[in-house]
């Protein structure tokens, strides 16, 4: 039997980007919080910069679980799924300690995506088989969070668009924003500067992309230093803006929150009036339940929608808050796959760096060009960045200019290891009725658990605008002084992914979506969810900031709202 714990107003299941966010302005409201982290703490002389330990042999003492607890994928019901790899990671601040730290706001057209399009082209230009809605909110209601997650982590970039004013320096086609970035973007490096100029030649608009990462003192924490090694590790001086070192750190001086580590959450308990009384978890040997007014499931797409399977009961015995069947629906991973890569005739000065030190197009994202005459909608962010160590470039193409061994491959990367780049496409991904999350009948996890099995393939939207990506980054490239170009296809299989979207999506709709538009069941009115898992569309970005803007919008709700919420 698990031991009973005292009771807590608030548990949160996962102190990664986006429950960690919601921390703070759950405890400045003086409500109770217990965060419940499968992962322990780590600090600053885990991260050093090693790219043989953070980039081929990851982080040992993060990782058990969710090696453990990888999803199966295939891309149909016909076919048998497979055993993939888990991108995340377990700590206290989660990813947020080893991700990128790109930190993009959703463009307005993402959040009305359904009656924009049909608007400007007609219903019939929203794929057949796609599950798409609009957001039950639009652009300017999230635009307050955003501006309060971007102060409390600290995001450096360069505006575009402060309340209507365009800035040309930023990004043209951003939403409005209420003010400037806390910090000032990034440092340009010679490589990017390159592909900025080729930008302008080609009437393009490009801009320093906006980073969860100091330029500056902020905070307390130094700016970065620009050294590198940080693309799968952590920063050993604390300018990358995890909530581990930011949100995290000032819930706790609020007394107001106990983080307990090493915390396995195996299940939601509800009880038979259809509400959350608190979670089961795994420490050590032992098994203990914690009570709580309020759930907040906050574990990543995939274990979010996992985890809600895994508690049935009576009243829900097809998972808990599933009773319409939409848990895992409307699953989509962030098409980030078909790279182009580049081979230049002279040294790019490419050294080290970061890859959210970049230069960013956006003239082919969302619907900021005419799609009337194209066969998709949508489309993709090209991004081009810094960040080059020995292991990566000693793995680089040889363009099939030489064989892949021997003397002359050796000649060959000693002579262009700084001569070639390889982009970062994010393009728009959308839900289909065949792509989904479950769990495997067959994996199980080593608590005898089944793992998450993954479903889903590319539609033709998206390998459509994967080629017309493609075909500008080429462009981009050659102007730039390319001399020799590869492009290489998505694939078909939708596999995991740090960007997975769905499985418990927002709507108003209780029969089509999971969560309302405040992010509480529709289905458990004391559970919410947290992250991507809840948002309907992908656009042409990251996901992380969008989902922190809703966590803090999620929390700002619960603390005005408590006593109808936590009953």
């Amino acid at each position: 039997m698990p031991t009973n714990l005292p009771a807590t107003d608030v548990v949160i299941i996962g102190l990664g980007a986006a429950g960690g966010v919601a921390a703070l302005p759950l405890t400045n409201a003086g409500l109770k919080v217990v965060g419940l982290e499968a992962g322990g703490w780590l600090d600053p002389r885990d991260f050093a910069p090693d790219e043989l330990r953070n980039g081929q042999r990851n982080w040992p003492q993060t990782v058990q679980k969710t090696a453990g607890e990888a999803p199966t994928v295939r891309a149909t019901s016909a076919t048998e799924a497979v055993q993939g790899g888990h991108p995340m990671m377990n700590a206290v601040g989660g990813t947020s300690m080893h991700y990128w730290a790109q930190s993009w706001r959703l463009n307005p057209w993402d959040f009305k995506v359904v009656s924009e399009t049909t608007r400007r082209y007609g219903a019939d230009r929203i794929p057949r088989d796609s599950t798409v809605e609009d957001w039950p909110f639009g652009y300017e209601e999230l635009e307050p969070y955003y501006d309060k997650v971007e102060y409390a982590i600290g995001i450096s970039g360069q505006a575009g668009n402060v309340q209507g004013r365009i800035n040309p320096a930023g990004n043209i086609f951003e939403g409005a924003r209420q003010r400037e970035y806390p910090m000032q973007a990034l440092r340009s490096s010679p490589f990017t500067d390159l592909m900025g100029a080729a930008a302008r030649r080609l009437g393009w608009n490009p801009f320093q992309g906006p980073a969860a990462i100091a330029s500056e003192v902020f905070d307390g924490r130094p700016p970065c230093q620009y050294h590198g090694f940080c693309n799968t590790g952590g920063c050993h001086v604390q300018a990358k803006g995890s909530t581990a070192f930011t949100s995290i750190p000032k819930a706790i001086a609020t007394g107001n929150l106990d983080v307990v580590t090493f915390a396995r959450v195996t299940r939601i308990v509800s009880d038979a009036n259809g509400r959350a009384t608190g979670v089961e978890y795994v420490k050590g040997s032992e098994v203990f339940f914690q009570p709580a007014a309020v759930v907040l499931l906050a574990s990543y797409t995939y274990e979010n929608s996992r985890l809600l399977l895994l508690s049935s009961s009576a009243a829900f015995p097809n998972g808990l808050a599933n009773n319409a069947g939409q848990v895992g629906r409307h699953y989509m991973s962030h098409h980030q796959g078909a790279p182009v890569t580049a081979l230049f005739d002279r040294d790019l000065h490419n050294w080290y760096g970061l890859p959210a030190q970049g230069v960013a197009i956006d003239e082919w994202a969302d619907d900021n060009f005419d799609h009337a005459d194209l066969d998709f909608i949508g489309g993709a962010n090209l991004w081009a960045h810094t960040d080059r160590q020995p292991m990566s470039a000693a793995k680089m193409s040889t363009f099939g200019l030489v064989n892949n061994w021997g003397s002359d491959w050796k000649a060959f990367i000693m002579k262009n290891a700084d001569r070639t780049n390889s982009s970062y496409i994010q393009k728009t991904t959308l839900p289909y009725r065949d792509n989904y999350l479950d769990l495997d009948p067959n994996v199980k996890d080593p608590y005898g658990q089944p793992v998450t099995r993954i479903t889903a393939r590319y539609g033709d939207n998206e390998k459509r605008i994967s080629a017309y990506a493609q075909a500008k980054m080429e462009q981009w490239y050659l102007e730039a002084g390319a001399i020799k170009i590869i492009k290489s296809g998505p694939g078909n299989v939708m596999g995991a992914s740090t960007h997975a979207y769905g499985g418990t999506r927002m709507g108003d709709n209780a029969a089509t979506n999971v969560v309302d538009r405040w992010g509480f069941a529709h289905e458990v009115p004391n559970l919410g969810v947290l992250g991507a898992s809840v948002m309907g569309t992908s656009g042409s970005r990251n996901p992380t900031l969008t989902a922190q803007a809703l966590a803090w919008r999620t929390a700002e709700y619960l603390a005005a709202n408590w006593r109808s919420i936590a009953g």
